[in-house]
């Protein structure tokens, strides 16, 4: 073969490996966007707050704000949701407090108040707020489920189920709404019911769906 000839036998080469390389390329992109999951919003849509890390000069900031405007519901929201990430959850329940008597249709700061009062153990005053969160969201499928769970603590397993069942009723492929749902089924003795859950879990989440498998096989 002429020098001629083997380099159109390496340009052929190369053009095929070129081709190759784009194709393992876009596999890669296409399997990354395919194995992205849906996270819930955390910021109400009313005020589209995005906030900052929750440090001393950010509290300052903020409580200058609402010192200066203490009717200044967003400013108290974001205060409300500093102490929130800050582990201080007292605080940021009686903050909340401010922001919906100053904006009684905030539901994300009813949902995020039941949420505070969930982690300092108040579960009858996180179903109050769970329930108003509801009744002006009533397509948040994880205020439903958040309901669920607390009305759970209170031993009220009938509302528990009916919160739940809500829940994955507005967002069919909520895992941890189905898992829970699966759950407090086992707990009340309908094992049928909590394999229905483990079924429709396998279509879209199989590492919750063998969770709660477990749990099922356990109680069998």
């Amino acid at each position: 073969m002429n020098l001629m000839g083997e380099r159109r036998v390496r340009n052929i080469h190369l053009s095929m490996m070129s081709r190759e390389l784009l194709l393992v390329l876009a596999f890669m992109v296409l399997t990354t966007v395919s194995c992205k999951k849906e996270e819930p919003r955390t910021s109400p849509s009313s005020t589209q707050i995005v906030n900052s890390a929750s440090n001393e000069s950010v509290f300052k900031d903020v409580k200058k704000k609402v010192d200066q405007n203490p009717n200044d519901a967003d400013a108290l929201y974001h205060l409300a949701d500093l102490y929130d990430r800050n582990e201080q959850y007292a605080e940021a329940v009686e903050t909340y407090k401010k922001v919906v008597a100053l904006k009684p249709g905030m539901g994300y700061a009813y949902f995020k108040m039941g949420t505070a009062y969930d982690r300092i153990n108040q579960p009858a005053e996180a179903v109050t707020a769970f329930n108003k969160a509801v009744s002006l969201m009533p397509r948040n499928a994880v205020a439903y489920n958040n309901l669920g769970v607390a009305f759970g603590k209170l031993g009220k397993l009938d509302d528990e189920i009916a919160a739940l069942q809500k829940a994955v009723k507005i967002r069919p492929n909520y895992s941890s709404a189905r898992y829970n749902l699966g759950m407090i089924y086992l707990k009340t003795g309908r094992k049928q019911a909590a394999m229905k859950e483990y079924e429709a879990l396998k279509k879209f989440d199989e590492s919750v769906a063998e969770a709660l498998l477990k749990e099922i096989n356990r109680a069998s």
